[in-house]
C-alpha cells in the first residue's frame, strides 16, 4: 500500500506539488509536517491523504483565525 497527498488550491482545484509516495501513513504525516509552510508558500491551502486511491482524511495548511 502506497501512500500520498494531493495538494489543493484555495478554489478547491487540484495543484501541482511534489509527487512523493510513502510506505507507511507515519512516513507521510512526518514528511507533511516537515513541508507544508513551503507548499502553503507556494499556494498549497489544503492537501489530502491518500492511501492508493482512497482520501483518509484531508487538512488545511491555512493558519487558523485568532
Amino acid at each position: 500500500m502506497a501512500w500520498s497527498w494531493r495538494y489543493e488550491g484555495a478554489d478547491g482545484a487540484a495543484v501541482e506539488g511534489p509527487t512523493e509516495s510513502f510506505g507507511s501513513q507515519a512516513d507521510a504525516e512526518s514528511w507533511i509536517g516537515q513541508t507544508w509552510r513551503e507548499l502553503a508558500a507556494s499556494g498549497v491551502t489544503s492537501v489530502a491523504l491518500v492511501e492508493d486511491d482512497r482520501v483518509e482524511y484531508r487538512m488545511s495548511l491555512l493558519p487558523t483565525a485568532e
